[in-house]
């Protein structure tokens, strides 16, 4: 799946000379944590976040006035607060790759530009979506994960064998363990019970670590 499935198109934006203030309102009100920085041209320039805002603020136990820090916050703008090196990405960009990227370099969103311009833009909350959906978080069923040998083949039979069955396969995700020689894999399936399941899958796995109706 490439980025451009899943980003939000059209993002909120902010201008380098809009005030802190007026920035996290605008946050607020749209009720989003991030604001791409575009220049008079629509050019991508910067990223300003709420923690950049935060960070800003005078704290609470300063001696200044409320007044006094509203003003200090109209005279501060956005230009003054953005992160300039902008890590960005391009529609045609896996999402597995802006994933890798965001762990990498702890990035909380990656906006997604052709050339300088701003087409859209993913964050942590768009990749927890699609997490959810590729465990199949939204739909009932049995959820098993166990130990596999690590070799080719194993993952077809085991799909094979579930499909013999008639049982519908929600999701079906292997992860890299601390054996080399295994592999960690997690499936839901539907049309069947915990018993029946386990019933299935215990001649074909290493070890079953964890079962549940989910």
């Amino acid at each position: 799946m490439i980025i451009a499935r899943r980003m939000t198109r059209n993002p909120v934006t902010a201008t380098p000379d809009m005030s802190v203030g007026e920035a996290s309102d605008l946050m607020k009100r749209e009720k989003i944590h991030r604001l791409p920085v575009l220049d008079k041209d629509k050019n991508l320039v910067g990223v300003v976040t709420e923690k950049d805002v935060l960070h800003a603020s005078p704290s609470p136990a300063s001696s200044l006035s409320i007044h006094e820090m509203a003003y200090l916050l109209s005279k501060l703008k956005v230009k003054d607060l953005m992160t300039r090196d902008v890590v960005t990405i391009t529609e045609d960009t896996t999402v597995e790759e802006a994933a890798r990227l965001m762990v990498d370099q702890d990035l909380s969103c990656l906006p997604v530009v052709q050339g300088t311009k701003l087409v859209g833009i993913v964050t942590k909350s768009d990749m927890f979506r699609i997490l959810l959906e590729l465990f199949g978080a939204r739909h009932y069923g049995v959820r098993m994960s166990f130990l596999v040998e690590d070799k080719p083949g194993t993952i077809a039979k085991i799909s094979a064998v579930l499909a013999d069955k008639g049982l519908d396969i929600v999701s079906f995700g292997t992860f890299t363990g601390t054996d080399p020689t295994n592999a960690i894999c997690t499936i839901k399936v539907q049309g069947c019970t915990k018993a029946e399941l386990l019933d299935l899958m215990k001649p074909l796995v290493a070890e079953v670590l964890d079962i549940r109706e989910a």
